[in-house]
């Protein structure tokens, strides 16, 4: 094997030799590397009695460490796709693992909770810089049928990958292997990370980057710094009363993601290029289907939460079993994605997309009885599994379908950056879940009311289901052909991944 082979084979030479033939190597690469990326989303939901006993975190420092990661993952996504663009997909790949694997390192030294906090933004952004490039370099290297069943494995490997993360942590932290405790759920990446990216810089092929694409670093800094003023008081209101603060950081986050709308127009009208493509945010159905994936994905990831808070504080389960206890909700969610991808999205369109948040509002209220019928000397996870299960069915119905039929709205030409921006206010709205689902359960269980906190919780997720219901009446009757949605241009709709990244 010549060093031109794994190196530098561009489309021309692979179109006149043959696919590249490493490609199947360099898919494992990029489900390993990002399935780490997302399982960081999650992966600490469960390590916050031990955080609280080394580093003396609170509420909402416990937050801050879940949540902080997905604002910069969120808040970064979009400008980490544009310098994949200008740079080449395979080197951010490279910058975006080995900043990946570093954070994790500094993560498990951290040695105070405002370092692993830093750590954990700073993790974040590598993690933008990371994920956008993995499915534009397996669309650099697969085409045609082999593209197909890339995405058919890809998709499907990475949508579990965020709910998965407690389990994989409540197995480290309870092992305590080489006393490490919950400094273990960021060490795990380093072998990996490292393994990744030395397979990576071997046989992922150079690709050279489009120089002439200019990044829009105004518009970054605006979606950031709104970002920003909306999580900030979300994770510290209820902490500090709600003063005048809080609020006025929020209406300056509207004004913020306003200005960068107008900003982003004037960008486009100047001759320049934005970081969103403007025709998008004229699309009523694509500017409706993001508060959809907002609404959504905001209530998952904060409910999840609360289950794993349920069973750490209110009854006393070890990180082992509350990241077992998470087992019900992951096989719901595999059960509810098969049945959804495989027989109702194409048969009944829409229709999927009201009946997921249906039969997750009856599993709320399963779970809701559940709690209520609790007997605190003898709970076990057994009590509360058939309301999580269904609610898990429900919204693996969902998550299997959504992102396809939000991108309905959207031209071809658009679609890279129609998926950047959804997998965004994905991130985004999780990291604003986990803000406000904190928050109105340690309203109530700081008072010792534990099963109240997680009836508030499912009260809100109610609201939320409701409204994204009402939405999706908004959305497209039928999703992206099945052609478009496995072409070389339609990578996003088969990404199940970047909805659950961060649970």
């Amino acid at each position: 094997m010549e060093v031109s082979d794994v190196h530098d084979p561009s489309p021309t030479q692979d179109e006149a030799t043959g696919p590249y033939r490493w490609r199947w190597l360099i898919l494992a690469v990029m489900i390993v590397a990002e399935i780490m990326d997302l399982l960081d989303a999650s992966i600490v939901n469960v390590a916050g009695p031990d955080l609280e006993k080394s580093l003396g975190a609170g509420s909402v420092g416990l937050q801050w460490v879940i949540g902080g990661y997905a604002l910069t993952l969120g808040a970064g996504l979009v400008l980490g796709g544009r310098l994949g663009d200008r740079y080449g997909r395979r080197r951010m790949f490279l910058i975006g693992l080995a900043a990946f694997t570093t954070s994790s390192l500094l993560c498990a030294a951290a040695p105070n909770i405002g370092s692993l906090i830093a750590f954990r933004l700073l993790q974040g952004t590598a993690g933008a810089m990371l994920l956008p490039q993995g499915l534009g370099l397996l669309r650099e290297n697969f085409s045609g049928p082999e593209l197909t069943k890339v995405f058919a494995i890809f998709g499907p490997v990475l949508g579990l990958g965020g709910i998965i993360g407690p389990v994989l942590g409540g197995f480290l932290i309870e092992g305590d292997f080489f006393g490490l405790g919950w400094r273990s759920v960021f060490l795990i990446n380093l072998p990996v990370g490292i393994a990744a990216l030395v397979v990576a810089a071997r046989f992922v092929p150079r690709k050279a980057g489009d120089r002439t694409v200019r990044v829009d670093l105004t518009g970054a800094a605006l979606v950031a710094i709104s970002c920003a003023l909306l999580v900030l008081p979300l994770n510290q209101g209820q902490e500090n009363g709600w003063p005048l603060w809080t609020w006025l950081s929020m209406a300056a986050s509207a004004i913020g993601f306003a200005l960068f709308a107008l900003q982003q127009r004037r960008t486009a009208a100047a001759g320049r290029e934005p970081l969103i493509t403007p025709g998008l945010l004229r699309k009523p159905a694509f500017t409706v289907g993001l508060g959809g994936i907002a609404l959504f994905f905001g209530g998952l990831i904060g409910t999840q939460l609360v289950l794993t808070l349920f069973l750490q504080i209110g009854r006393h389960f070890t990180a082992g079993e509350a990241g077992l206890g998470n087992l019900p909700l992951a096989v719901g969610t595999a059960i509810g994605g098969a049945v959804s991808g495989a027989f109702l999205a194409d048969r009944i369109g829409r229709k999927v997309l009201q009946i997921g948040p249906l039969v997750q509002l009856a599993g709320a209220a399963v779970l809701w009885f559940e709690l209520d019928g609790l007997d605190a000397a003898t709970f076990s996870i057994r009590d509360i599994v058939p309301g999580v299960a269904v609610a898990g069915i429900g919204a693996g119905m969902v998550i299997a379908a959504l992102f396809g039929f939000v991108l309905a709205a959207v031209d071809d030409e658009e679609i890279g950056s129609a998926s950047g921006v959804l997998s965004a206010v994905q991130a985004v709205g999780g990291s604003i879940g986990v803000a406000v689902f904190g928050s109105v359960f340690f309203a109530r269980a700081e008072t010792g009311d534990f099963t109240g906190g997680f009836h508030r919780a499912l009260i809100v997720q109610a609201g939320l289901l409701a409204v994204f219901l009402a939405i999706t009446f908004l959305l497209p009757k039928q999703g992206r052909p099945e052609d478009e949605q496995h072409g070389t241009t339609t990578e996003p709709a088969t990404d199940p991944k970047q909805h659950l990244a961060t649970t």
